[in-house]
């Protein structure tokens, strides 16, 4: 059973510069909530309340927002505001959250075995608080459920135009199991449209195994005796899955990524649009817009 997941948040943002120069990524609004607490709720909805978030000295905002603040629900209560007062209180009651600053080389495998090191000896998921999900099922719970049928490392993925491929990760398939689960063995990072060995994207959303775990420390015993390299996710993955079962699930819903300007705004539309209050005014704001032109 999965009752632990890490978040990495350390990462600064660069593509969203400068945007990002004193906000972070991971708290940009979609909707209603930052991109994190959008992470979050997401894994409690799936029945994850142990969460480790992999952080930086710039990023105390995070910490902030889900702390408990006592003095701003009684100036809510104060001024009967209780709904809002009730809104801050359960944001601090969301999740047990555990702080840790990322220490050790480059690489987005850094953050994990930070993390690792605290999660006892047992599989724990891997977000990025940068992908928003939509879906019936929450993606957290298609990998959970996942990894409980196959007991081994899983990874999210996604259909892709292969066009798209070297944006991301892509599998090499052996088997499809059904119900969108596929055997993997291996991982190839940004090939050629020509060379990608299937239509699928790993996205933002793991399941690691202790296996997982010696893979990157492998690389960071590796790192040490040159340390010009980098660690990451990715060539662990690859490097097991050459070896040991390792498996795809195809998730279920519609994905959005935040992490580049044009991704971002989409997502934000693609939020508000759907928003059960306002949407139906800002669709209709959108059909009678007519923009200025240059002249």
């Amino acid at each position: 059973m999965i009752r632990k997941a890490v978040i990495p948040v350390a990462g600064v943002g660069s593509r969203l510069l400068p945007l990002t120069k004193a906000l972070p990524k991971e708290m940009l609004p979609i909707g209603g909530m930052p991109v994190i607490e959008h992470t979050i709720r997401e894994l409690v909805d799936s029945g994850i309340h142990e969460i480790t978030i992999v952080t930086s000295s710039r990023k105390g905002i995070i910490q902030e927002h889900f702390a408990p603040d006592t003095d701003l629900e009684e100036q809510m209560r104060a001024a009967g505001k209780e709904s809002l007062a009730e809104a801050v209180r359960e944001l601090s009651q969301l999740a047990h959250i555990t702080y840790l600053h990322q220490n050790g080389p480059y690489g987005n495998g850094t953050p994990i075995l930070n993390a690792a090191r605290i999660m006892g000896d047992e599989a724990f998921m891997v977000l990025w608080a940068d992908d928003v999900f939509v879906a019936d099922i929450p993606r957290a719970r298609q990998l959970k459920a996942a990894y409980e049928a196959v007991d081994a490392p899983v990874l999210a993925l996604m259909p892709m135009d292969l066009a798209d491929a070297p944006r991301y990760g892509v599998p090499v398939v052996k088997d499809d199991l059904g119900g969108g689960r596929l055997h993997i063995t291996g991982l190839v990072e940004k090939p050629s449209p020509e060379d990608a060995p299937s239509p699928y994207a790993a996205i933002g959303g793991y399941v690691i195994t202790p296996g997982i775990i010696a893979e990157l420390e492998e690389q960071t015993r590796r790192w040490y005796a040159d340390p010009r390299g980098e660690i990451y996710l990715s060539d662990a993955l690859h490097a097991y899955a050459t070896r040991h079962p390792v498996y795809g699930q195809v998730i279920d819903g519609t994905w959005y990524d935040t992490g580049s300007p044009l991704a971002y705004l989409k997502a934000q539309f693609a939020a508000v649009l759907s928003d059960r209050e306002y949407g139906p005014e800002l669709r209709r704001f959108v059909r009678e817009f007519d923009p200025p032109t240059d002249s």
